[in-house]
């Protein structure tokens, strides 16, 4: 008896599927039971290398910062490519350069020094100019549109070309925020321990930025910054009002309101802390609440669409396959 006679024999009495099926689900079943002894040497493997790779960040991050005499030299970018400088000066875009809503989302979404917006206002020429010159050679050649839509083809795609890279920063500025919001309890749980251990604040800034260098890049680099400034602005505040700007985070900005007012009344600093670490948790942990309060609704249309579907085939088969044998 072949394999095709068998195939056979099954599809036309689908009842002897059910040992074939059987067997399947035994040895899947016993497959994901001992799969974590058999994974036991590949895990230990895996933890050995993870808990080497925090003390690795943290001596690359030291050895960065060591090799460096100016903290704020590796936070900024390179002076712009001619290209970019060019495209700039022939298009006369001086005046977007220096409107102070782009100079902001530029700077909140990480890209510092002043060649950022000269990069970012070039990238925006060519965008537009090349979604603008394939919407024309898409239009023209391979739908044949006529002129008034061809126009407004390549109208909609140099504008779509023109404000792409704004999407992109705003994602970027987004994620951002996202990440600082959630890793910044812990970096103040940090802060109170050397504040409250003695350590001054610009001391306490830069050993948080060592430690949760590990765990938020980005946070870091923001804390990293803010020491610098500390140590080299003749003004403390706007070293403080400078890091609320850059991250755009409610919860920093409170912080820095706490530093602003202890240093010019003289309360205790530790404690302001102590009282905003336990809110930013607070905080973090109801929104976890309100995205998991969020997730039955969002599950409800992917459930209609992609289970129920399932769920009524699987019930009504059986009585299909009885049917259709009486």
């Amino acid at each position: 008896m072949g394999f095709l006679d068998i195939v056979h024999a099954v599809l036309d009495d689908p009842t002897r599927l059910a040992p074939f099926v059987a067997a399947i689900s035994a040895v899947a079943t016993v497959t994901a039971l001992s799969w974590p002894l058999l994974d036991a040497q590949a895990r230990r493997q895996r933890m050995a290398r993870a808990s080497g790779v925090e003390q690795r960040l943290r001596d690359r991050s030291a050895a960065a910062r060591n090799a460096s005499s100016d903290a704020i030299v590796s936070l900024r970018h390179a002076a712009p490519k001619r290209l970019y400088a060019t495209i700039v000066e022939r298009f006369n875009l001086g005046k977007l350069i220096q409107n102070p809503q782009t100079k902001a989302l530029i700077y909140q979404a990480g890209y510092r020094g002043p060649a950022a917006a000269i990069k970012v206002t070039a990238m925006r020429v060519l965008v537009g100019l090349s979604f603008g010159a394939f919407a024309l050679f898409y239009g023209t050649l391979v739908l044949g549109l006529a002129l008034p839509l061809r126009v407004l083809l390549v109208a909609v795609a140099a504008f779509a070309g023109w404000y792409g890279p704004i999407v992109l920063l705003k994602n970027r500025l987004q994620k951002r925020r996202a990440e600082v919001r959630r890793n910044w309890p812990d970096a103040m749980d940090l802060l109170l321990i050397c504040v409250e251990s003695g350590m001054s604040i610009e001391a306490g800034f830069r050993k948080v930025a060592e430690e949760i260098n590990v765990q938020s890049a980005v946070l870091s680099e923001e804390l990293s910054l803010t020491t610098a400034e500390l140590a080299y602005l003749p003004d403390r505040h706007a070293a403080y009002r400078r890091l609320a700007f850059r991250t755009d985070v409610e919860e920093v900005r409170s912080v820095v309101t706490s530093l602003i007012q202890s240093e010019k009344y003289g309360t205790p600093v530790g404690q302001a802390l102590r009282v905003l670490s336990r809110e930013s948790r607070d905080l973090r942990m109801a929104a976890a609440e309100k995205k998991a309060a969020a997730l039955p609704p969002k599950l409800t249309v992917p459930m209609i669409l992609f289970f129920l579907p399932v769920l009524f085939g699987v019930i009504m088969t059986p009585a299909i396959i009885q049917i259709m044998q009486n």
